[in-house]
């Protein structure tokens, strides 16, 4: 399994739009972050969890040129926006992009892309043929995929376990019985949005609390706002097994 951090900023990316702090201005590529979104490529397989608003410009950065389904983990815009530029693999794979989320999730999108799903269709709209998923394992192409539900604030919020890979994005809260699915991971990825509290996300010193009860082998920090500081700062200080993630990171697994 081949796992690429497409992003790993959060909603706004960094630099964000007129912010002059020291991480917008920073130079180092650490610091430039995309919207959170993951590529995996398991068995010949490709797959991407979320379609955040800068897809597009990951896909080509990435020069990916097949995917076999979308995954979402939840309907907030920074992880949706992109779906539209399916497009592209469904005019070059002829076929409808299978996409699978929770029913909340698929009826957010049947609304905020509603000409996609309109009756009559402007020719050339993206071709998808939607999924519902639940807290239940699901298979995709013959690759297992378990659903670990979560909470943003109060909105449910599915992460997933591939093998020995998870990945939690967007949550400050996982309760006992859904951590248990996170054990004995090889590679667990975790949102920290930064050094003080917030209301939905996990901040740094909650993110590495639950990677303490996981002890996986190696864990990987996504969804960062610029106020986490300076990627080269904050790595500094964190434990061995623990490692902001950035924008192209490949992890092999």
């Amino acid at each position: 399994m081949i796992v690429t951090f497409l992003g790993t900023g959060t909603s706004q990316g960094i630099p964000v739009i007129a912010c002059e702090c020291a991480v917008c201005r920073s130079l180092d590529f650490h610091d430039k972050r995309l919207r959170t979104s993951v590529h995996i490529s398991l068995d010949g397989k490709s797959f991407v969890i979320d379609t955040g608003p800068d897809f597009r410009q990951q896909m080509l950065r990435e020069k990916i040129g097949h995917l076999d389904a979308v995954i979402f983990t939840h309907e907030h815009k920074d992880h949706t926006a992109g779906m539209d530029d399916i497009r592209s693999f469904n005019f070059k794979q002829q076929k409808d992009m299978p996409i699978y989320a929770r029913q909340q999730v698929l009826d957010q999108l049947k609304q905020e892309f509603a000409y996609i799903f309109s009756d009559n269709k402007y020719p050339g709209v993206p071709q998808v043929a939607l999924h519902e998923i639940t807290n239940q394992q699901f298979e995709i192409e013959g690759v297992q995929f378990i659903p670990i539900d979560t909470l943003h604030y109060k909105l449910p919020v599915f992460g997933f376990r591939i093998k020995n890979f998870v990945y939690i994005t967007d949550t400050n809260f996982i309760n006992k019985e859904e951590e248990t699915k996170m054990l004995n991971a090889e590679v667990l990825v975790i949102n920290a949005l930064h050094q003080s509290p917030h209301i939905s996300h996990y901040n740094l010193q909650e993110a590495l609390d639950v990677i303490e009860r996981i002890k996986p082998k190696q864990a990987y920090l996504v969804h960062m706002s610029h106020q986490m500081g300076l990627h080269k700062e904050v790595q500094a200080s964190l434990p061995d097994n623990v490692s902001l993630a950035h924008d192209g990171l490949r992890v092999s697994l």
